[in-house]
């Protein structure tokens, strides 16, 4: 498969139209079409469905289209890693960053190293650990803030000194908000939201000890952003991280921590072994001056 020819499909599947990708293309519609049936000839499938009004993705083409949005990024990033090359704090940093407090860490500390490389732009990725994991492994990004508990072996990292609070998210007028600490017997009876990562689980699970399985989980999330409607609407109290709600314009919601306290901690890291761009290597560099490792 060529570059070339993947640009071409997913110009065909965003536009829905062969005659209307030619056009953005700037090539014949004869010679698209025969692009498209070679690729379909070439990986032993159908890709499209030519219907009258509109052109539609087979799952095969919906799979094809996201390995190949995937390997065009990769491809891009390199070649413009290249260009770089003749500008060593030019280019761009691709960095994924959980919903936590480390956000602000790292907000302040991208401030810093623009103002110093003022040439350098940011692609930041919010998701969970697991997501940001994975676009790690697949290039697609180069540096990525995880809350732990979280397996890192593969990975060079640097341990942030802030600590992450885990407690609740309850309603303001909810009989919970008036305590100061949240013990395990003050959940038994509540409807809860909690992460969908087991190893988050787990370690929830240790803190509530023997009293884990009188809890009722009503509904799992990966970000925190899509519960505050849920702890708003009374479906629930939601278990997560003081981090993640900070700043957050609710006046309905408040969070109140564990007691005893359970804590957690955040981790920059890059992939082991990789050849990291310039741009990227001179970013870490900053950063472990920065955090005095």
């Amino acid at each position: 498969m060529e570059l070339r020819v993947l640009r071409y499909f997913l110009t065909v599947a965003r536009v829905e139209s062969i005659t209307h990708a030619a056009e953005i293309l700037h090539i014949t519609q004869p010679t698209l079409s025969r692009q498209l049936a070679d690729l379909e000839k070439e990986l032993g499938t159908q890709l499209l469905i030519r219907g009258k009004r509109k052109i539609s993705l087979t799952d095969a083409g919906m799979f094809l289209r996201q390995r190949a949005e995937e390997l065009l990024i990769i491809a891009d990033k390199t070649e413009k890693e290249f260009k770089d090359l003749k500008n060593l704090v030019g280019g761009t940093i691709s960095i994924g960053s959980v919903e936590a407090m480390a956000s602000q860490v790292l907000s302040k500390l991208l401030k810093a190293f623009y103002t110093e490389y003022p040439q350098v732009s940011y692609h930041i990725f919010s998701g969970t650990g697991d997501d940001i994991k994975e676009k790690i492994d697949n290039g697609l990004l180069e540096i990525g803030i995880l809350l732990e508990p979280i397996n890192i072996e593969k990975y060079d990292f640097i341990r942030l000194p802030q600590k992450e609070r885990w407690g609740i998210l309850t309603k303001t007028s909810s009989s919970l908000a008036q305590k100061e600490g949240i013990t395990p017997k003050d959940l038994f009876r509540e409807p809860l939201l909690m992460s969908s990562r087991p190893a988050v689980q787990n370690e929830i699970a240790r803190w509530f000890a023997d009293d884990y399985e009188h809890l009722h989980i009503v509904a799992t999330f990966t970000l925190i952003s899509n519960v505050i409607n849920l702890v708003e609407s009374d479906l629930g109290t939601a278990i997560c991280i003081e981090g993640a709600f900070t700043k957050r314009n609710s006046d309905q919601v408040c969070f109140r921590p564990f007691y005893p306290e359970l804590q957690s901690e955040c981790v920059i890291v890059w992939k082991k072994h990789r050849i990291m761009s310039q741009t990227a290597t001179r970013f870490i560099q900053f950063l472990k001056h920065a955090l005095k490792v």
